[in-house]
């Protein structure tokens, strides 16, 4: 007769290096500790950039890392916004580890920006719709500052309150972050922006993790962790929350921004470059009225400027970013 510790080891399912799943439901997420994955705390200011950052919570399973570059104590200079989303194929990752406090100390001090990186509730111990409530609650956080009102709430943050430019907001996000930022732009186009006073100027997807009808996706094993990770109701290429060109998909025309910047890795080995091409093709073809960018960045892998964004091909990316972050 089996017993409790018979549960508690018997893994059910072994996603590639990624995490295991045991009989009794843990989760077992497999950080490699030596590759950037650890919890860092913020910084009053990063030695390399002067940036500045700090942790807040923004509601009872939400809470954030934000950002504000060099020299803004004594302005009045209004800075774009960019809300983050981490990546980790919505089973792994976070807002608080020093990945993401590297790239985003550079990302901010280069696009003299305000970042809220968030951290969301992970699959498979959540569904992943409850990521992207999570997600919105964020970015509507973020939106509430713009009220001309003087910290009309206790949860206010004085950072964004005082140095952002809410007509400059842009959503962010690298693999799952990337699938992120295209349900809070989708979620926005239906509500006619984030709140009544702010709408979504720019999104950026970096490798999104989106899935289309591939030859072999089936093998990939983004695909095998959608599998894994989703409803039944949404196991497979057919669910819009994986598929944006899905057959029982909102129109792409929806997509609530003004400006959006895609950028692919040639030889990504999670999320295909196809990819990038198809969902190009289905926005131009659905109508959609906004600016649209598709970069491709030759002999490089999955998110390779966030492993390594001291290298030439991430500071040119970075830099794009920027610019793309700093415009109206």
């Amino acid at each position: 007769m089996a017993n409790s510790n018979d549960n508690n080891n018997e893994v059910v399912t072994q996603m590639d290096c990624w995490y295991r799943i045991y009989k009794n439901g843990r989760v077992e997420r497999l950080y490699d500790t030596n590759n950037l994955l650890t919890y860092v705390p913020p910084s009053l200011e990063d030695p390399q950039t002067g940036v500045s950052s700090k942790d807040v919570t923004i509601s009872p399973h939400v809470s954030a890392r934000l950002y504000l570059p060099k020299n803004t104590n004594n302005s009045t200079q209004k800075l774009p916004i960019f809300v983050y989303y981490h990546g980790g194929a919505l089973v792994l990752g976070s807002a608080f580890f020093n990945a993401y406090q590297r790239y985003l100390n550079v990302l901010v001090s280069e696009s003299n920006a305000i970042a809220i990186s968030v951290e969301y509730r992970l699959a498979p111990e959540h569904d992943v719709t409850i990521i992207y409530e999570d997600s919105w609650t964020a970015l509507q956080w973020v939106a509430s500052h713009a009220s001309e009102k003087k910290f009309t709430s206790g949860n206010e943050d004085p950072w964004i309150k005082n140095y952002g430019d809410f007509s400059r907001l842009s959503v962010i996000g690298d693999s799952a972050g990337g699938n992120i930022v295209y349900h809070m732009a989708m979620r926005a186009g239906r509500e006619g922006g984030v709140n009544e006073k702010v709408a979504i100027n720019g999104s950026i997807y970096v490798c999104p993790y989106l899935l289309v009808p591939l030859e072999n996706i089936e093998q990939n094993v983004s695909y095998k962790n959608w599998i894994v990770i989703s409803s039944p109701s949404e196991a497979g290429l057919h669910s819009p929350l994986i598929n944006p060109l899905a057959e029982n998909g909102p129109s792409l025309s929806q997509l609530g921004c003004s400006r959006m910047l895609l950028c692919f890795a040639e030889k990504d080995e999670y999320i295909p470059k196809e990819i990038g091409v198809r969902f190009v093709e289905g926005v131009k073809k659905s109508g959609w009225k906004g600016d649209l960018e598709l970069i491709e960045v030759e002999d490089e892998g999955h998110c390779f400027q966030l492993a390594y964004p001291e290298t030439e091909k991430s500071q040119d990316l970075i830099k794009r970013f920027a610019a793309f972050i700093q415009l109206k």
